[in-house]
C-alpha cells in the first residue's frame, strides 16, 4: 500500500500495518458516514470510523476511555454509596462507587491502592473516605482458602469497617461490569489513575484465560458491581465524628 504522498512505505519485515478510516473510502458519502456513525455504539465510533484500535484483541473491556471517563464532581447526598475491596500483601485495592438511582449510573469516584501494609493501615485509609460506607470483599481473600478469607474479613471488621463478603462469580461479574460500561451506566472519574492503568492492561491470554496480574482494582470493581450495589446506602444525615454537611459533599469524589 502506498502512503498518501504516493511513495511505497519502507518495510523492515514481512508484515505491514496501516490504518484506514471512512474518509479514506471514496464511495462513502457524507450522509452514509453520518448514518453509519449514528448506528455505531459510541465506544466503537473511533475504531470503526477512523481505524483506531480500541484496546487490543485481548482486552476484557474493549471500550474506549473517552466513553467512560468523566470529570470529578461533588457527589450528591441522595446517591447511594459502597466500595469493593480486594486484599493481598503485594497490593490491597479498594474502589468506591456512587449510584445515581434516577439514571441507573454508577460513578467510580475514588480509590485506595497500597501494598505491603497490615489491615489496620488499609482500614484507616478506607474509613477516611467515610466510615459509614458499606464495603464488599472477596470471601476467598485473593486466592486463599474460604476459611482464611473469613478470618481476614474479621480482621477488617475488628477495625470498625462495615464489610460484607462479596459474590465471586468471575465471568458473570465481568459481564455485569461490561454491560454497564458499554451502555454508559458506569463512569469513572478522571482522577482514578491507578484504575485506568489497570483497565488498559486487563486482558485474556491466547487461551482465553484472564491474566492475573495488575488487576486488583478490576476485581474490586467486579465485587462492587455484583454485590456492593445491593448494599449501597445514602449518607446519613450526620455521620459519626463529622459535622453536618450540605446537600452534596464538599470535596469532589468523596
Amino acid at each position: 500500500m502506498r502512503t498518501p504522498g504516493g511513495a511505497m512505505p519502507e518495510v523492515s519485515s514481512s508484515k505491514y500495518l496501516t490504518m484506514a478510516g471512512w474518509d479514506d473510502v471514496p464511495h462513502l458519502s457524507a450522509s452514509a458516514k453520518a448514518k453509519q456513525l449514528a448506528e455505531t455504539p459510541a465506544f466503537l465510533r473511533k475504531a470503526r470510523s477512523q481505524g483506531i484500535p480500541s484496546l487490543g484483541s485481548g482486552a476484557i473491556y474493549p471500550i474506549e476511555e473517552d466513553f467512560i471517563v468523566c470529570e470529578p464532581f461533588a457527589i450528591p447526598r441522595h446517591f447511594r454509596r459502597a466500595y469493593g475491596l480486594d486484599v493481598g500483601w503485594n497490593k490491597t485495592a479498594a474502589v468506591w462507587g456512587a449510584i445515581d438511582d434516577d439514571e441507573d449510573v454508577l460513578y467510580l469516584n475514588t480509590e485506595h491502592y497500597l501494598g505491603e501494609e497490615k489491615p489496620v493501615v488499609h482500614a484507616g485509609a478506607i474509613k477516611a473516605r467515610g466510615a459509614w460506607i458499606p464495603g464488599v470483599i472477596d470471601p476467598a481473600s485473593n486466592g486463599r482458602a474460604q476459611a482464611d478469607g473469613e478470618r481476614l474479613i474479621t480482621q477488617y471488621r475488628d477495625n470498625n469497617l462495615n464489610l460484607f463478603a462479596a459474590e465471586n462469580t468471575v465471568e458473570a461479574g465481568i459481564y455485569a461490569v461490561w454491560e454497564r460500561l458499554a451502555s454508559g451506566r458506569l463512569k469513572v472519574f478522571s482522577t482514578m489513575t491507578n484504575w485506568l492503568a489497570e483497565y488498559r492492561l486487563y486482558r485474556r491470554d491466547e487461551k482465553g484465560k484472564i491474566v492475573k496480574k495488575f488487576d486488583h482494582l478490576m476485581d474490586a470493581t467486579r465485587y462492587l458491581t455484583v454485590s456492593g450495589l445491593k448494599r449501597a446506602i445514602v449518607r446519613p444525615v450526620q455521620s459519626p465524628g463529622e459535622s453536618t454537611r450540605g446537600a452534596a459533599d464538599a470535596t469532589a469524589g468523596y
